[in-house]
Protein backbone atom coordinates (compact mmCIF):
# COMPACT_ATOMS: atom_id res chain seq x y z
CA UNK A 1 0.00 0.00 0.00
CA UNK A 2 1.30 3.56 -0.96
CA UNK A 3 2.17 6.09 1.73
CA UNK A 4 -0.41 8.35 -0.20
CA UNK A 5 -3.40 5.30 0.76
CA UNK A 6 -2.13 4.86 4.08
CA UNK A 7 -2.89 9.29 4.74
CA UNK A 8 -6.11 9.03 3.21
CA UNK A 9 -7.50 6.17 5.72
CA UNK A 10 -5.55 7.72 8.27
CA UNK A 11 -7.97 10.21 7.07
CA UNK A 12 -11.23 9.07 6.89
CA UNK A 13 -10.32 7.03 10.12
CA UNK A 14 -13.28 8.12 13.11
CA UNK A 15 -11.16 8.81 16.29
CA UNK A 16 -13.62 9.13 19.35
CA UNK A 17 -12.54 11.99 21.87
CA UNK A 18 -13.84 12.14 25.28
CA UNK A 19 -14.79 15.04 27.12
CA UNK A 20 -11.94 14.99 29.61
CA UNK A 21 -9.36 12.06 27.28
CA UNK A 22 -6.87 14.84 27.80
CA UNK A 23 -6.59 14.84 31.79
CA UNK A 24 -3.51 12.44 32.66
CA UNK A 25 -3.20 13.60 36.39
CA UNK A 26 -2.99 16.81 38.84
CA UNK A 27 -0.37 18.36 36.91
CA UNK A 28 2.00 18.46 39.92
CA UNK A 29 6.38 18.36 39.93
CA UNK A 30 7.94 17.88 42.76
CA UNK A 31 5.08 18.56 45.02
CA UNK A 32 4.55 22.38 43.14
CA UNK A 33 1.50 22.55 41.03
CA UNK A 34 2.36 23.70 37.50
CA UNK A 35 0.07 26.52 36.16
CA UNK A 36 -0.73 23.87 33.27
CA UNK A 37 -0.02 20.37 33.38
CA UNK A 38 -1.33 16.96 32.48
CA UNK A 39 -4.10 19.10 31.00
CA UNK A 40 -5.35 20.47 33.71
CA UNK A 41 -5.08 24.20 33.53
CA UNK A 42 -5.69 27.19 36.73
CA UNK A 43 -7.21 25.86 39.53
CA UNK A 44 -4.15 26.16 41.58
CA UNK A 45 -5.48 26.01 45.03
CA UNK A 46 -7.93 23.14 44.53
CA UNK A 47 -5.27 20.69 42.61
CA UNK A 48 -2.83 21.28 45.73
CA UNK A 49 -5.87 19.81 48.04
CA UNK A 50 -6.87 17.17 45.41
CA UNK A 51 -2.78 16.44 45.59
CA UNK A 52 -2.60 16.75 49.74
CA UNK A 53 -5.58 13.90 49.49
CA UNK A 54 -4.22 12.01 47.13
CA UNK A 55 -1.40 11.47 49.39
CA UNK A 56 -3.85 10.92 52.45
CA UNK A 57 -5.26 8.25 50.43
CA UNK A 58 -1.43 6.48 49.45
CA UNK A 59 -1.50 6.37 53.18
CA UNK A 60 -4.39 5.09 54.44
CA UNK A 61 -5.85 8.08 56.06
CA UNK A 62 -8.87 8.50 54.16
CA UNK A 63 -11.05 5.88 56.75
CA UNK A 64 -14.48 7.48 56.76
CA UNK A 65 -14.04 10.45 54.73
CA UNK A 66 -14.98 11.46 51.58
CA UNK A 67 -14.41 14.33 48.69
CA UNK A 68 -16.68 16.92 47.87
CA UNK A 69 -16.07 19.44 45.19
CA UNK A 70 -18.23 22.40 45.02
CA UNK A 71 -18.08 25.48 42.45
CA UNK A 72 -20.05 27.16 39.27
CA UNK A 73 -20.55 25.20 36.25
CA UNK A 74 -17.68 24.48 34.18
CA UNK A 75 -14.72 24.86 36.45
CA UNK A 76 -13.15 21.79 35.97
CA UNK A 77 -14.92 19.93 39.19
CA UNK A 78 -15.43 16.41 37.02
CA UNK A 79 -11.34 16.99 35.49
CA UNK A 80 -10.04 17.41 38.68
CA UNK A 81 -12.00 13.90 40.09
CA UNK A 82 -10.43 12.15 37.01
CA UNK A 83 -6.43 13.52 37.90
CA UNK A 84 -7.51 12.40 41.35
CA UNK A 85 -7.78 8.77 40.32
CA UNK A 86 -4.79 9.04 37.45
CA UNK A 87 -2.74 9.93 40.16
CA UNK A 88 -4.19 7.20 42.09
CA UNK A 89 -2.03 4.79 39.41
CA UNK A 90 -3.03 3.30 35.79
CA UNK A 91 -4.85 0.20 37.78
CA UNK A 92 -7.37 2.08 39.71
CA UNK A 93 -11.01 1.83 39.07
CA UNK A 94 -13.09 4.97 38.40
CA UNK A 95 -16.56 4.46 38.25
CA UNK A 96 -18.34 8.05 37.29
CA UNK A 97 -22.31 8.54 37.52
CA UNK A 98 -24.85 11.42 37.38
CA UNK A 99 -26.81 11.36 41.12
CA UNK A 100 -30.25 10.99 38.70
CA UNK A 101 -29.44 7.90 37.68
CA UNK A 102 -30.39 6.19 40.83
CA UNK A 103 -33.76 6.71 39.79
CA UNK A 104 -34.58 5.91 36.49
CA UNK A 105 -32.44 2.36 37.08
CA UNK A 106 -34.63 -0.83 37.35
CA UNK A 107 -33.16 -1.59 40.49
CA UNK A 108 -33.37 -0.18 44.25
CA UNK A 109 -31.33 3.40 44.52
CA UNK A 110 -29.80 1.66 47.05
CA UNK A 111 -28.31 -1.65 45.08
CA UNK A 112 -27.45 0.56 42.49
CA UNK A 113 -25.19 2.84 44.48
CA UNK A 114 -24.07 -0.54 46.21
CA UNK A 115 -23.03 -1.70 42.47
CA UNK A 116 -21.82 1.20 41.66
CA UNK A 117 -19.20 1.14 44.94
CA UNK A 118 -18.29 -2.27 43.95
CA UNK A 119 -17.57 -1.64 40.27
CA UNK A 120 -15.11 1.31 41.98
CA UNK A 121 -13.38 -1.15 44.14
CA UNK A 122 -10.44 -3.84 42.55
CA UNK A 123 -9.06 -6.74 43.43
CA UNK A 124 -5.59 -7.27 41.61
CA UNK A 125 -5.01 -11.41 41.73
CA UNK A 126 -1.77 -12.93 41.18
CA UNK A 127 -1.87 -16.41 39.86
CA UNK A 128 0.38 -19.14 39.01
CA UNK A 129 -0.89 -21.46 36.47
CA UNK A 130 0.77 -24.41 34.79
CA UNK A 131 0.67 -23.87 30.27
CA UNK A 132 1.51 -25.06 26.79
CA UNK A 133 3.91 -21.95 25.54
CA UNK A 134 5.73 -22.33 21.99
CA UNK A 135 5.82 -20.95 18.66
CA UNK A 136 4.04 -22.55 16.46
CA UNK A 137 5.84 -25.09 14.03
CA UNK A 138 3.00 -26.89 12.43
CA UNK A 139 -0.57 -27.53 12.79
CA UNK A 140 -2.46 -30.43 11.17
CA UNK A 141 -6.38 -30.23 11.52
CA UNK A 142 -8.59 -33.75 11.97
CA UNK A 143 -11.79 -33.39 10.23
CA UNK A 144 -15.01 -35.27 10.40
CA UNK A 145 -18.31 -34.87 8.52
CA UNK A 146 -21.41 -32.49 11.29
CA UNK A 147 -23.49 -35.06 12.80
CA UNK A 148 -26.62 -33.71 11.64
CA UNK A 149 -25.24 -32.06 8.04
CA UNK A 150 -23.08 -34.75 5.96
CA UNK A 151 -21.92 -31.36 4.04
CA UNK A 152 -20.16 -29.63 6.61
CA UNK A 153 -17.19 -30.62 8.20
CA UNK A 154 -16.15 -29.78 11.50
CA UNK A 155 -12.63 -29.97 13.10
CA UNK A 156 -12.52 -33.19 15.74
CA UNK A 157 -8.97 -32.54 16.91
CA UNK A 158 -5.02 -31.62 15.60
CA UNK A 159 -1.55 -32.09 15.77
CA UNK A 160 0.42 -29.14 16.98
CA UNK A 161 4.00 -28.63 16.89
CA UNK A 162 5.43 -25.92 19.57
CA UNK A 163 8.84 -24.51 19.89
CA UNK A 164 11.40 -22.92 22.64
CA UNK A 165 14.72 -22.33 22.98
CA UNK A 166 14.98 -25.40 24.19
CA UNK A 167 12.85 -27.76 22.85
CA UNK A 168 9.93 -28.94 20.34
CA UNK A 169 6.98 -31.13 20.85
CA UNK A 170 4.11 -31.97 18.97
CA UNK A 171 1.03 -32.88 21.01
CA UNK A 172 -2.54 -34.06 20.18
CA UNK A 173 -5.35 -31.84 20.91
CA UNK A 174 -9.47 -32.59 21.31
CA UNK A 175 -11.96 -30.50 19.93
CA UNK A 176 -12.60 -27.41 21.70
CA UNK A 177 -8.75 -26.64 21.90
CA UNK A 178 -9.19 -27.28 18.03
CA UNK A 179 -11.82 -24.87 17.50
CA UNK A 180 -10.13 -22.70 19.27
CA UNK A 181 -7.34 -22.36 17.12
CA UNK A 182 -9.60 -21.70 14.27
CA UNK A 183 -11.68 -19.07 15.47
CA UNK A 184 -8.22 -17.42 16.52
CA UNK A 185 -6.94 -17.78 13.62
CA UNK A 186 -3.85 -19.19 14.47
CA UNK A 187 -0.97 -19.92 12.14
CA UNK A 188 2.73 -21.01 11.65
CA UNK A 189 4.82 -18.75 13.53
CA UNK A 190 2.46 -17.32 15.97
CA UNK A 191 3.15 -17.57 19.70
CA UNK A 192 0.34 -18.96 21.90
CA UNK A 193 -0.36 -19.95 25.21
CA UNK A 194 -2.76 -23.26 26.55
CA UNK A 195 -3.96 -23.25 29.79
CA UNK A 196 -3.37 -26.65 30.98
CA UNK A 197 -6.31 -26.42 33.33
CA UNK A 198 -8.82 -25.58 31.43
CA UNK A 199 -7.19 -25.79 27.74
CA UNK A 200 -8.05 -22.32 27.23
CA UNK A 201 -5.86 -20.61 24.02
CA UNK A 202 -4.18 -17.05 23.96
CA UNK A 203 -2.43 -15.77 21.26
CA UNK A 204 0.50 -13.75 22.70
CA UNK A 205 1.48 -12.40 19.35
CA UNK A 206 4.22 -13.26 16.30
CA UNK A 207 7.54 -14.26 16.76
CA UNK A 208 10.48 -12.33 15.71
CA UNK A 209 11.80 -15.21 14.27
CA UNK A 210 9.07 -16.27 11.73
CA UNK A 211 9.25 -15.41 8.71
CA UNK A 212 7.51 -12.16 7.46
CA UNK A 213 5.04 -12.41 5.18
CA UNK A 214 3.83 -8.69 4.92
CA UNK A 215 5.11 -5.21 4.73
CA UNK A 216 2.93 -4.06 7.34
CA UNK A 217 1.54 -5.64 10.50
CA UNK A 218 -0.77 -5.44 12.83
CA UNK A 219 0.16 -7.98 15.17
CA UNK A 220 2.81 -7.03 18.14
CA UNK A 221 6.37 -9.08 17.54
CA UNK A 222 7.58 -11.10 20.28
CA UNK A 223 10.63 -12.82 21.23
CA UNK A 224 10.47 -16.93 20.97
CA UNK A 225 9.74 -18.54 24.31
CA UNK A 226 12.56 -20.19 26.29
CA UNK A 227 12.51 -23.04 28.82
CA UNK A 228 10.11 -25.97 28.50
CA UNK A 229 7.17 -26.05 26.62
CA UNK A 230 4.76 -27.17 29.61
CA UNK A 231 6.01 -24.50 32.58
CA UNK A 232 4.57 -22.49 35.43
CA UNK A 233 3.81 -18.95 34.74
CA UNK A 234 2.17 -16.29 37.40
CA UNK A 235 -0.87 -14.01 35.69
CA UNK A 236 -1.67 -10.94 36.97
CA UNK A 237 -5.04 -9.51 36.50
CA UNK A 238 -7.34 -7.02 38.12
CA UNK A 239 -11.26 -7.32 38.49
CA UNK A 240 -13.48 -5.21 40.61
CA UNK A 241 -15.97 -6.65 43.17
CA UNK A 242 -18.67 -6.21 41.62
CA UNK A 243 -17.56 -8.83 38.60
CA UNK A 244 -16.92 -11.46 41.40
CA UNK A 245 -20.38 -10.36 43.06
CA UNK A 246 -21.98 -11.48 39.60
CA UNK A 247 -19.68 -15.09 38.86
CA UNK A 248 -20.55 -15.82 42.41
CA UNK A 249 -24.45 -15.10 41.78
CA UNK A 250 -24.00 -16.88 38.46
CA UNK A 251 -22.27 -20.05 39.71
CA UNK A 252 -24.94 -20.30 42.45
CA UNK A 253 -28.14 -19.63 40.28
CA UNK A 254 -29.14 -22.38 37.98
CA UNK A 255 -31.03 -20.11 36.07
CA UNK A 256 -27.95 -17.72 35.80
CA UNK A 257 -25.56 -21.11 34.69
CA UNK A 258 -28.07 -22.15 31.97
CA UNK A 259 -28.92 -18.59 30.73
CA UNK A 260 -25.77 -16.47 31.56
CA UNK A 261 -28.10 -13.86 32.45
CA UNK A 262 -26.93 -10.70 34.76
CA UNK A 263 -29.48 -10.59 37.97
CA UNK A 264 -30.50 -6.79 39.06
CA UNK A 265 -30.13 -7.15 42.87
CA UNK A 266 -27.42 -9.30 44.24
CA UNK A 267 -28.08 -11.16 47.65
CA UNK A 268 -26.01 -9.52 50.62
CA UNK A 269 -24.81 -13.38 51.39
CA UNK A 270 -23.07 -13.55 47.99
CA UNK A 271 -21.57 -10.28 48.68
CA UNK A 272 -20.68 -11.28 52.05
CA UNK A 273 -19.05 -14.55 50.77
CA UNK A 274 -17.00 -12.63 47.77
CA UNK A 275 -15.87 -10.16 50.65
CA UNK A 276 -14.29 -13.23 52.64
CA UNK A 277 -12.54 -14.89 49.71
CA UNK A 278 -11.18 -11.72 49.04
CA UNK A 279 -9.74 -11.03 52.16
CA UNK A 280 -8.49 -14.88 52.25
CA UNK A 281 -6.53 -14.16 49.30
CA UNK A 282 -5.25 -10.57 51.02
CA UNK A 283 -3.86 -12.62 53.67
CA UNK A 284 -2.30 -15.56 51.33
CA UNK A 285 -0.60 -13.02 49.42
CA UNK A 286 -2.38 -13.99 46.08
CA UNK A 287 -4.13 -10.44 46.01
CA UNK A 288 -4.44 -7.01 46.82
CA UNK A 289 -7.19 -4.58 47.29
CA UNK A 290 -7.17 -1.60 44.89
CA UNK A 291 -9.46 0.72 46.36
CA UNK A 292 -10.53 3.16 43.27
CA UNK A 293 -12.73 6.46 43.28
CA UNK A 294 -16.53 6.65 42.87
CA UNK A 295 -17.47 10.00 41.75
CA UNK A 296 -21.03 11.40 41.58
CA UNK A 297 -21.98 14.30 40.01
CA UNK A 298 -24.98 16.62 40.49
CA UNK A 299 -25.03 15.45 44.20
CA UNK A 300 -27.80 17.54 44.83
CA UNK A 301 -29.55 15.22 43.07
CA UNK A 302 -29.71 12.49 45.60
CA UNK A 303 -32.39 12.11 48.50
CA UNK A 304 -32.01 11.73 51.73
CA UNK A 305 -32.30 7.57 51.94
CA UNK A 306 -29.08 8.05 49.34
CA UNK A 307 -27.01 10.30 51.79
CA UNK A 308 -27.70 7.56 54.25
CA UNK A 309 -26.58 5.02 52.73
CA UNK A 310 -23.53 6.85 51.72
CA UNK A 311 -22.53 8.45 54.87
CA UNK A 312 -22.60 4.44 56.35
CA UNK A 313 -21.43 2.97 53.20
CA UNK A 314 -18.11 5.26 54.15
CA UNK A 315 -16.96 3.70 57.67
CA UNK A 316 -17.23 0.21 55.56
CA UNK A 317 -13.46 -1.50 55.52
CA UNK A 318 -14.51 -2.03 51.62
CA UNK A 319 -14.82 0.84 50.41
CA UNK A 320 -13.78 3.45 47.15
CA UNK A 321 -13.30 7.20 47.62
CA UNK A 322 -16.45 8.73 47.39
CA UNK A 323 -15.92 11.65 45.34
CA UNK A 324 -19.01 14.37 44.67
CA UNK A 325 -19.67 17.28 43.10
CA UNK A 326 -22.07 19.52 43.18
CA UNK A 327 -22.81 23.44 41.65
CA UNK A 328 -25.91 24.27 43.73
CA UNK A 329 -25.53 26.74 46.82
CA UNK A 330 -28.04 26.50 49.23
CA UNK A 331 -30.79 24.44 47.87
CA UNK A 332 -33.80 21.73 49.89
CA UNK A 333 -32.57 18.09 50.18
CA UNK A 334 -34.27 16.36 48.15
CA UNK A 335 -37.22 14.30 49.89
CA UNK A 336 -37.12 16.66 52.45
CA UNK A 337 -38.19 20.19 53.39
CA UNK A 338 -34.74 21.19 54.23
CA UNK A 339 -32.47 23.43 53.33
CA UNK A 340 -28.56 23.29 53.51
CA UNK A 341 -25.67 24.05 51.95
CA UNK A 342 -25.11 21.83 48.21
CA UNK A 343 -28.44 20.29 49.27
CA UNK A 344 -26.82 17.90 51.50
CA UNK A 345 -27.37 17.28 54.99
CA UNK A 346 -24.96 19.01 57.17
CA UNK A 347 -23.75 15.34 59.54
CA UNK A 348 -22.80 14.41 56.05
CA UNK A 349 -20.95 17.80 55.33
CA UNK A 350 -18.78 17.55 58.58
CA UNK A 351 -17.60 13.86 57.01
CA UNK A 352 -16.30 15.45 53.77
CA UNK A 353 -13.09 17.47 53.04
CA UNK A 354 -14.50 20.28 50.75
CA UNK A 355 -12.48 21.26 47.74
CA UNK A 356 -13.54 24.74 45.98
CA UNK A 357 -13.46 25.72 42.44
CA UNK A 358 -13.76 29.11 40.68
CA UNK A 359 -14.15 30.60 37.43
CA UNK A 360 -11.18 30.49 34.95
CA UNK A 361 -9.40 34.01 34.42
CA UNK A 362 -9.35 34.63 29.97
CA UNK A 363 -5.43 33.69 29.78
CA UNK A 364 -6.68 29.76 31.82
CA UNK A 365 -9.74 29.73 29.12
CA UNK A 366 -7.59 30.49 26.07
CA UNK A 367 -5.01 27.91 27.34
CA UNK A 368 -7.88 25.04 28.02
CA UNK A 369 -9.26 26.15 24.70
CA UNK A 370 -6.06 25.11 22.90
CA UNK A 371 -5.43 21.96 24.80
CA UNK A 372 -9.39 21.00 23.47
CA UNK A 373 -8.37 21.83 20.16
CA UNK A 374 -4.80 19.84 19.89
CA UNK A 375 -7.12 16.97 21.64
CA UNK A 376 -9.60 16.88 18.91
CA UNK A 377 -7.31 17.82 16.05
CA UNK A 378 -8.76 21.22 15.53
CA UNK A 379 -6.50 24.00 13.73
CA UNK A 380 -7.40 27.18 15.09
CA UNK A 381 -6.17 30.93 13.39
CA UNK A 382 -4.78 33.26 16.19
CA UNK A 383 -8.05 35.44 15.29
CA UNK A 384 -10.06 32.11 16.09
CA UNK A 385 -8.99 31.15 19.34
CA UNK A 386 -9.10 34.79 20.62
CA UNK A 387 -12.62 34.65 19.18
CA UNK A 388 -13.36 31.35 21.21
CA UNK A 389 -11.76 32.86 24.16
CA UNK A 390 -13.94 36.12 23.67
CA UNK A 391 -16.73 33.43 23.94
CA UNK A 392 -15.46 31.85 27.09
CA UNK A 393 -15.15 34.80 28.99
CA UNK A 394 -18.36 36.08 27.98
CA UNK A 395 -20.75 33.27 27.69
CA UNK A 396 -19.40 29.85 29.11
CA UNK A 397 -16.39 28.05 28.49
CA UNK A 398 -18.45 24.55 27.45
CA UNK A 399 -20.15 27.19 24.85
CA UNK A 400 -17.16 27.87 23.08
CA UNK A 401 -15.87 24.38 23.15
CA UNK A 402 -18.70 22.98 21.50
CA UNK A 403 -18.31 25.74 18.62
CA UNK A 404 -14.56 24.07 18.19
CA UNK A 405 -15.85 20.82 16.02
CA UNK A 406 -18.43 22.32 13.75
CA UNK A 407 -16.54 25.54 12.88
CA UNK A 408 -14.07 22.93 12.13
CA UNK A 409 -16.51 21.66 9.53
CA UNK A 410 -17.24 24.37 8.11
CA UNK A 411 -13.68 25.59 7.76
CA UNK A 412 -13.29 22.30 5.44
CA UNK A 413 -16.21 22.63 3.64
CA UNK A 414 -14.94 26.15 2.79
CA UNK A 415 -11.74 24.72 1.14
CA UNK A 416 -9.64 25.77 4.13
CA UNK A 417 -7.38 23.95 6.59
CA UNK A 418 -7.51 26.35 9.73
CA UNK A 419 -10.51 27.67 11.81
CA UNK A 420 -10.58 31.26 11.39
CA UNK A 421 -12.82 34.34 13.00
CA UNK A 422 -15.18 34.20 10.65
CA UNK A 423 -16.18 30.52 10.73
CA UNK A 424 -16.46 30.92 14.48
CA UNK A 425 -18.76 33.70 14.47
CA UNK A 426 -20.62 32.16 11.72
CA UNK A 427 -21.72 28.88 14.05
CA UNK A 428 -22.29 31.03 16.55
CA UNK A 429 -25.25 31.90 14.90
CA UNK A 430 -26.68 28.59 14.28
CA UNK A 431 -25.68 26.97 17.81
CA UNK A 432 -27.58 29.32 20.53
CA UNK A 433 -26.14 29.14 24.37
CA UNK A 434 -28.24 29.10 27.07
CA UNK A 435 -28.44 32.96 27.71
CA UNK A 436 -29.70 33.05 23.75
CA UNK A 437 -31.93 30.30 24.79
CA UNK A 438 -33.55 32.40 27.23
CA UNK A 439 -33.94 34.95 25.75
CA UNK A 440 -35.28 33.37 22.61
CA UNK A 441 -38.13 32.02 24.73
CA UNK A 442 -38.88 34.98 26.15
CA UNK A 443 -39.42 36.65 22.94
CA UNK A 444 -41.59 34.04 21.59
CA UNK A 445 -43.39 32.77 24.89
CA UNK A 446 -46.92 33.27 23.47
CA UNK A 447 -46.18 30.21 20.68
CA UNK A 448 -44.46 27.75 23.02
CA UNK A 449 -46.87 24.92 24.40
CA UNK A 450 -46.91 25.56 28.48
Amino acid sequence: MSSVGIREISARATRRVGAHSHIRGLGVENGKVLPVGDGLVGQIEAREAAWLIVQMIKEGKMAGKGILIVGPPGTGKTAIAIGIARELGEDTPFVAISAAEIYSAEIKKTEYLMQAMRKAIGVRVREFRKVYEGMVVKIDYEWASHPYNPYYRIPVGAKLTLKTKSETRTFSVDEDIAQQLLELGISKGDVIWIDAETGRVVRVGRCKEAEVTYDIEYRRRVPLPSGPILKEKEFVYTVTLHELDMRSYQAGSLFGLIFGLETREIPSEVRRQVDERVRKWIEEGRAELLPGVLFIDDAHMLDIEAFTFLSRAMESELAPIIILATNRGITKIRGTDIEAPHGIPLDLLDRLIIIKTKPYTEDEIREIIKIRAKEEDVPLSDDALQALTEVGRSRSLRYALQLLTPAYILAKQRGKDVVTRDEIEYVKKLFVDVQESVRYLKEFEEKFLR
